[in-house]
C-alpha cells in the first residue's frame, strides 16, 4: 500500500480530499502503528484521496501544554500551522482524540483553522454513505463489544454516538460499562499522565477501568484512542485476561469486517 505525502502530492500539482494526521503514537508506537495501517487500508479501499505529512508532521504539542510547558506547546503548534497553511490544508482526520482536540480547539487561536474530524466520525459517515461495505455475518456479528469513551473524544468534544453507531453496524452486541458516555472513567493516560510516574495510591486507574470493562462479559473492548488502547491492554494483561478479551481500535474492527 502506497501512502502519498503532501510533498509528493504538491510536486504533482495535486491536492487530497483529506489530510490524515497520524500523530506521535500512530507513527512510533508499535501497537498504534497497527491502528494507523488499519485506518489507511480503509481509506484506500473506499477510494478516498488522502495524504500524510510524513517527516513534516511534528507532535501537536498536547502533552507539553497539559504538562504546563506553554512555550514548548506554542513553538510546536506554530511549526505545524506553518506547514499546514503552506499546503493550504482545509480538512484533517486523525485517529487520536488528543491530536483531534488540539488541532480543532486550540490551533485556531494561533492561526490554524481547519475542519478536523475524528476517525470514528468519518467511519460512521462512510458507512452511512454506503462507501464502506461490510460482510454479511462478519467477524463480530453477535459478539459482545464494550466501548471505552476517551475523555478527549467524549467529555471534551461530546462525541459519543459515532463510535457506537459504527460498532452497531458490525452487528455486534454493544454492552455498556457501569460508567460510560459523559460519566465514563478516564483510562489514566490523559493530561500528559502517560509520560510520568505513578502517584501514590492503592490501584491504578487503568486497572480500575479494565475491571469495569471485564465486568461486562464482553469478548472485545473497543477504543478510539491510542493512549486508551495501551492503558486498557495493560489493564487486561494485569488481570491475566489477554487470551479471553481483545482490545481493538474501532478502525481495526471495521477493517476486519470489510468486504
Amino acid at each position: 500500500m502506497k501512502v502519498m505525502t503532501m510533498a509528493e502530492m504538491a510536486m504533482n500539482g495535486e491536492s487530497p480530499e483529506i489530510l490524515f494526521w497520524v500523530g506521535c503514537a500512530g507513527s512510533f508506537d508499535q501497537r498504534a502503528q497497527k491502528i494507523t495501517k488499519a485506518f489507511a487500508s480503509i481509506l484506500d479501499k473506499v477510494g478516498m484521496r488522502y495524504a500524510i505529512l510524513g517527516k513534516e508532521e511534528a507532535c501537536t504539542g498536547d502533552p507539553a501544554r497539559r504538562a504546563g510547558n506553554e512555550f514548548l506547546f506554542q513553538m510546536m503548534a506554530y511549526q505545524n500551522i506553518q506547514v499546514l497553511n503552506g499546503y493550504g490544508i482545509k480538512k484533517i482526520v486523525t485517529t487520536c482524540p488528543h491530536c483531534f482536540n488540539t488541532l480543532k480547539n486550540e490551533y485556531p487561536e494561533l492561526g490554524g483553522n481547519y475542519e478536523v474530524i475524528h476517525h470514528t466520525t468519518l467511519l460512521q459517515q462512510l458507512i452511512d454513505e454506503g462507501r464502506i461495505q461490510l460482510k454479511e455475518g462478519g467477524a463480530f456479528k453477535g459478539k459482545k463489544i464494550s466501548f471505552h469513551d476517551s475523555c478527549y473524544l467524549g467529555r471534551a468534544n461530546n462525541i459519543y454516538e459515532a463510535p457506537r453507531k459504527v460498532l452497531e453496524a458490525l452487528d455486534a452486541e454493544l454492552v455498556e460499562m457501569k460508567r460510560c458516555r459523559s460519566k465514563g472513567l478516564c483510562c489514566g493516560a490523559g493530561g500528559a499522565q502517560m509520560f510520568k510516574e505513578d502517584e501514590p495510591g492503592d490501584k491504578r486507574i487503568n486497572i480500575e477501568r479494565a475491571d469495569e470493562a471485564l465486568a461486562t462479559g464482553a469478548g472485545f473492548i473497543a477504543a478510539a484512542c491510542p493512549f486508551c488502547n495501551t492503558m486498557m491492554t495493560d489493564g487486561v494483561k494485569n488481570r491475566e485476561k489477554e487470551n479471553e478479551v481483545a482490545v481493538l481500535d474501532v478502525a481495526e474492527l471495521v477493517a476486519q469486517s470489510m468486504v
